[in-house]
């Protein structure tokens, strides 16, 4: 491989770096030719990206790409295949899938989301990481959820505040009809009281009208 080859490669590395924000470095040595052509299957149906490396172009692609690294250069030792991938735990569950038959691939590190991850005592971690969007994703739904159950609270409840608010407004008119009724009440207890009166009156001027014709008439005879 001439010098224009190797940077050819270099450049391809270093534009694969910076486009994933997942990167894996694993080690699948020993597997063979049947076993590699299923793990590069799983990882074209997870939408993960496997190429096997050198090291010293991957160490030099990490140099000049725009992400820090770190300690991943140091791991840039004996078999290096690197898995790519936008979802940060897609590669872990390749791995985990595939190592139930086998204990390859290894991790040796991995790249996510600007966060290293040395050893392979990270894989279980990895498979359960959860990317930005789904956390994102589910703070978004419980900020959303309250706000969804105060607003259903006051549909359900929405006729039994028009109830009370109806309520409300009709209350001084009724109280202005019962007050009506009470003055009303003192007025014809008054009128039942003075009827009694009235007659009383009535049969003493009949009375009185009735002694009058008794003298007159008496009158009348004495005159004859």
């Amino acid at each position: 491989m001439n010098k224009e080859e190797k940077v050819k490669v270099v450049e391809e590395l270093k534009g694969q770096l910076n486009d994933y924000k997942s990167i894996y470095l694993t080690d699948i040595a020993g597997l063979d030719s049947v076993e590699t052509s299923k793990l590069r299957r799983e990882c074209f149906n997870s939408n993960v990206k496997l190429s096997v490396v050198k090291n010293t172009f991957l160490e030099r692609a990490m140099s000049e790409s725009e992400g820090d690294f770190g300690e991943l250069k140091d791991l840039l030792k004996g078999n290096t295949t690197i898995m790519l991938s936008d979802v940060g735990n897609s590669p872990a569950k390749v791995i985990k899938k595939f190592r139930k038959d086998g204990d390859k691939p290894i991790l040796k590190g991995a790249f996510v989301d600007e966060a290293i991850y040395i050893g392979d005592e990270h894989i279980d971690a990895l498979f359960k990481l959860k990317s930005k969007e789904e956390v994102i994703g589910e703070i978004i739904s419980i900020l959303q959820s309250p706000a969804k159950n105060v607003i259903s609270a006051l549909k359900s409840s929405s006729g039994k505040i028009a109830g009370l608010v109806k309520t409300l407004s009709e209350k001084p008119v009724e109280e202005a009809k019962v007050e009506e009724v009470k003055a009303e009440k003192p007025a014809a207890e008054k009128s039942k009281a003075e009827e009694p009166a009235a007659e009383d009156a009535k049969a003493e001027d009949e009375k009185n009208n009735a002694e009058e014709q008794t003298s007159e008439d008496e009158s009348k005879d004495e005159s004859e």
